[in-house]
């Protein structure tokens, strides 16, 4: 999750700076039950980004005695973002939940093409055959699978990528004709 949580951290921060609380309600929110997002993980990537000259924080005065922390991104954290964003790692077109991290953010890269062309990705990786279940090395369909609860996961997972190659045809229509 390290990667894709620095990329949800720089896609929120670049939308608005942010306290460290709300900042991990938003990834928890936007991660949903795929995994959860602990203070144990979130404030060492916070630390190791401030580091990195990726983060701003400033203390204001918290409700009690202690400060809060408001997290910003600086122009390096701005062009990361972005180059995650352009050239993202093979990872986050594959796998469904970073894929969503990722298309969460897209719209901030603001260049068509540039977008056009992470969509494609994840269009050419839609459309190999593949399945959950192989004979060999030969993709399994929900039609040949006996039992019930593995023809559902093949079935709902089919469902799944014609809706979503239909959206991202659609898509790729519309960032192409402007």
């Amino acid at each position: 999750m390290t990667s894709a949580l620095t990329l949800a951290i720089l896609g929120f921060l670049h939308e608005q700076p942010l306290h460290g609380y709300d900042l991990r309600v938003r990834i928890a929110r936007l991660s949903g039950h795929a995994s959860t997002v602990s203070h144990g993980t979130l404030y060492p990537a916070i630390k190791r980004m401030e580091a990195a000259g990726l983060l701003t924080r400033q203390a204001e005065p918290g409700a009690a005695a202690a400060p809060r922390h408001m997290l910003g991104l600086t122009e390096a954290g701005e062009i990361a973002l972005l180059e995650r964003l352009r050239a993202p790692a093979d990872v986050f077109i594959t796998d469904e939940n970073r894929w969503f991290i990722l298309l969460s953010f897209l719209r901030h890269l603001g260049e068509p093409h540039a977008q056009a062309a992470v969509l494609r990705r994840r269009l050419d990786f839609l459309s190999e055959p593949s399945s959950f279940f192989y004979d060999g090395t030969r993709p399994l369909t929900a039609e040949e699978v006996d039992d019930p609860f593995r023809r559902g996961v093949l079935r709902i997972a089919r469902a799944t990528s014609t809706a979503e190659i239909d959206w991202l045809t659609e898509t790729l229509r519309e960032l192409t004709d402007r």
